[in-house]
């Protein structure tokens, strides 16, 4: 069975991976009926040794996964992504035209795994997340109420990790992400899954920079978006795809 990571950094201490969407990370309750997972693809990738998932990724949402090789490493990278010392950069594709930049400062409600926990009132917690428009285009399709539909490529950079933090904050500035079945619009959606014959969440991790946690070594590592992402950004035609891993 061909494995679905591409290992993008591997030493002693640390796997780092290229998750596509529709992967899941572990066995959750939400999708109980799953029987693949991108933990058990990291464990073949480290000899069938054991593995710690050091942050989480949605399903939909492709791109960078890092895992610790050791209990100790998974322990230090913990504290450093709790502690805000791990920067996340993602590429995203809105509705809309977003300001050039901007800062998102809009406290969430968690979202509890577990359908069974819905109804008891959850904390809320402050989140942040700071955004840079980095493409426009304009397609001559009437969507909505416009004879012409606008889309923005945007960079997506998290300071706080809050569940779904991007999705739901794109969202409140009503620029949701395209593909997003809970948070977005439904007749984008519909039409860039024709389109393309393919839905996706167009969310991808692209970029993480943090502190080795055995070297102290400054680490950046970079991931050029799956071929279904790039497919979807065919409609921007100015945009520098392959320079998004740099």
């Amino acid at each position: 069975m061909r494995n679905p990571l591409t290992v993008l950094f591997r030493d002693d201490h640390l796997l780092v991976v290229h998750k596509p969407a529709g992967l899941l990370v572990h066995r959750s309750p939400i999708d109980r009926h799953e029987t693949e997972f991108a933990l058990q693809y990291a464990r073949a990738l480290n000899g069938g040794r054991h593995v710690f998932p050091v942050h989480r990724l949605d399903r939909p949402t492709s791109g960078i996964l890092v895992f610790a090789r050791d209990s100790v490493t998974a322990r230090t990278m913990g504290l450093a992504m709790m502690s805000g010392e791990v920067n996340k950069t993602y590429l995203a594709m809105v509705r809309g035209w977003p300001e050039e930049c901007g800062e998102i400062d809009y406290p969430l409600k968690e979202e509890p795994e577990d359908r069974r926990l819905k109804g008891i009132e959850q904390p809320v917690r402050e989140a942040f997340t700071r955004y840079r428009t980095l493409s426009t285009t304009e397609i001559p399709v009437a969507i909505e109420k416009y004879p012409t539909s606008r889309y923005a490529v945007v960079e997506l950079c998290p300071r706080t990790g809050r569940k779904h933090q991007l999705r739901r904050h794109m969202k409140h500035i009503n620029h949701p992400i395209v593909g997003d079945a809970n948070h977005g619009r439904g007749r984008h959606n519909r039409y860039f899954a024709e389109r393309f014959g393919q839905g996706r969440l167009m969310l991808a991790a692209t970029r993480m920079e943090f502190t080795h946690p055995a070297s102290g070594e400054q680490m950046v590592v970079t991931a050029t978006p799956e071929d279904s992402f790039l497919e979807v950004l065919s409609v921007f035609p100015e945009f520098p795809v392959s320079g998004q891993s740099e």
